[in-house]
């Protein structure tokens, strides 16, 4: 069996396309010579010569020497040929090479080689493109990098310089009473508290996009876990006077990581609480069929623009940018979500018209 070096391509296109117009190129040589040469012969034999005759004389020494005469022009001819197909791969690879050093800093500019070279070319504007489209992502990440530490110096300054501005009190304030001491500390502690949600909003976006994330899959009740929710968010629902109902049929089982998908429910109801109408009412529709599980967050609260709407499972984008760390997240948990569901082969979108927000997740039943 033959072998091949790696990386040699014998059945390349190009490679064939040289092959084949070389020897065609030297059959059309010899032939066009053989067809001069008895054209000429043929011709020369149907005049009457005189032997002294100079031209007569320098015939018949052709003739004699036809041998040489002959082949000499068939060797030069060969060589000129040869050389000018030999050269050509030459040629294409100073081309290739020009094409290349655009490779190195991408332009939009396509890259044109010599026909033969049609694929080649094609190959390189798809590695062009994919390096213009790594840029533009690598300036991205370099953006959202940025806008992660401009969110981060910005959601955490206010509560932090509201602990220090209440412990600075409590150090050179010695006479305040115990009560102003107390309220002064439970701001102290909110304050605290609320650094630390948001510290791990941040650590929980990072752990989402830089790991491996490895799903737990169990068997879940997904009408317990709903009916559940909507228990523990009683107080914050009751804040605003809202009413949160819940659309199931009883003992609902979805195979899913119960920790992660519960995530995405409590990030869910949690914006539809921020952004509902106050004494309105939050609507949870869970129906299930043979290929999937949807899930519909209904709330009434204003409509929320298309071009908003395009960038809410954005990372650090609000929906109200007046709403600073006191209101809402640093903008994470619908972004959070939207990891999550596709992590589970699962869609989410959302709608808004008439002041009602819908939040629509499809995951596959397993």
């Amino acid at each position: 069996m033959s072998r091949t070096k790696p990386g040699t391509n014998y059945n390349s296109s190009i490679v064939r396309s040289i092959v084949f117009k070389y020897f065609l190129s030297l059959i059309v040589f010899f032939c066009t010579f053989i067809f001069l040469v008895i054209v000429l012969w043929s011709y020369c034999s149907r005049l009457s010569w005189h032997p002294d005759n100079p031209l007569y004389k320098f015939l018949r020494y052709i003739r004699d020497y036809i041998l040489i005469f002959a082949g000499m022009p068939l060797i030069i001819g060969s060589i000129l040929i040869t050389y000018h197909f030999m050269s050509r791969p030459l040629w294409y690879l100073d081309e290739v090479i020009l094409a290349s050093e655009k490779l190195a800093s991408p332009v939009k500019e396509q890259i044109i080689l010599p026909g033969d070279m049609k694929n080649i070319q094609d190959r390189m504007n798809l590695v062009r493109e994919t390096a213009l489209r790594n840029a533009n992502l690598a300036k991205e990440a370099e953006q959202r990098k940025n806008d992660l530490i401009i969110y981060l110096a910005h959601d955490l300054k206010t509560p932090l310089t509201s602990v220090i501005g209440y412990l600075t009190l409590l150090r050179d304030e010695r006479q305040i009473s115990e009560e102003l001491q107390e309220k002064y500390l439970s701001i102290s502690l909110e304050k605290a508290e609320r650094l630390e949600e948001l510290v791990n909003e941040f650590f929980e976006i990072t752990r989402f996009n830089l790991s491996n994330i490895t799903l737990q899959y169990s068997r879940t009740n997904l009408t317990r876990l709903f009916e559940q929710l909507v228990f523990e968010f009683r107080p914050m629902l009751l804040e605003k006077g809202l009413e949160c109902k819940l659309e199931a049929a009883p003992g609902l089982m979805l195979k899913c990581d119960v920790d992660k998908i519960q995530r995405v429910f409590d990030n869910l109801l949690r914006n539809a609480v921020f952004y509902s109408f106050e004494d309105s009412v939050i609507n949870i529709q869970v129906l299930q069929d043979e290929k999937e599980v949807s899930i519909k967050f209904i709330n009434q609260g204003d409509t929320i623009p298309p071009e908003k709407l395009g960038r809410i499972f954005e990372q650090f984008y609000r929906l109200d940018t007046s709403r600073g760390s006191q209101s809402g997240g640093a903008g994470l948990g619908l972004a959070i979500a939207k990891e999550i569901v596709e992590l589970h082969n699962g869609t989410i979108t959302a709608t808004s018209a008439d002041e009602v927000i819908e939040f629509n997740i499809k995951l596959p039943v397993l």
